[in-house]
């Protein structure tokens, strides 16, 4: 089975998918897709062939695409199940997902690049009221992720393994010191963020370790 995962060094989406890759010990080849670059190359024709929502990141599986990160990280449990990325009791298993999803489907959908750009050509809000809006949604819902793990988490957000939220983490935290967000407020999250960064799969995925990142 060959992977080539399509993504952008900064895309977070796309680094869940890197870090996944790497903790499972699947090789694949990166293709970049510049989302700036000539109005943003995941708008062409060729991208948009493989995921008609012009989005990041799209794995193809022996030519065959497939997006949305999370299920591309169900795609891999279940293809490589060892390391287990999910809990093995269910409850957990599902908080770990729930929490993959507090990020997934609550903050980073508000605050990125497709949105803030939508604010300026549509409502004409200028760059620095563009990153106020990001900044509010990460901000709250970093508050809500801090308040829902502070009193259960282990060395990770779900006991003391890896899961799919912790995949989710790390990204967000690094575009929340992108637009400058407080994480004074986020001990729990930055204590275990400055553990998972130190682990092999997780400095791999990192965008400075990818052949398209710019400083």
């Amino acid at each position: 089975m060959t992977y080539v995962l399509r993504g952008y060094f900064r895309s977070s989406a796309s680094w869940r998918v890197r870090i996944a890759l790497h903790l499972k010990g699947q090789p694949f080849e990166y293709v970049p897709v510049h989302l700036l670059r000539g109005g943003g190359e995941q708008h062409g024709e060729d991208h948009r062939r493989l995921n008609p929502m012009e989005q990041l990141p799209v794995l193809l599986v022996d030519g065959a695409p497939l997006t949305q990160s999370l299920a591309i990280l169900e795609f891999l449990e279940e293809r490589h199940p060892e390391p287990p990325l999910l809990p093995r009791e269910p409850l957990a298993r599902a908080r770990a997902r729930a929490l993959a999803e507090v990020i997934n489907s609550g903050i980073q959908p508000l605050q990125n690049l497709e949105v803030m750009q939508r604010l300026g050509a549509t409502f004409g809000a200028e760059r620095p009221a563009q990153l106020s809006w990001s900044r509010s949604y990460i901000a709250r819902g970093l508050g809500a992720l801090e308040a829902l793990v502070a009193g259960s988490a282990g060395r990770c957000m779900v006991g003391d393994e890896v899961t799919f939220a912790d995949l989710c983490l790390v990204p967000q935290l690094y575009n929340a010191r992108r637009f400058a967000v407080d994480l004074d407020a986020c001990p729990t999250l930055v204590a275990i963020e400055s553990r998972l960064v130190t682990l092999p799969a997780f400095r791999a995925a990192h965008p400075d370790q990818q052949p398209d990142f710019e400083a």
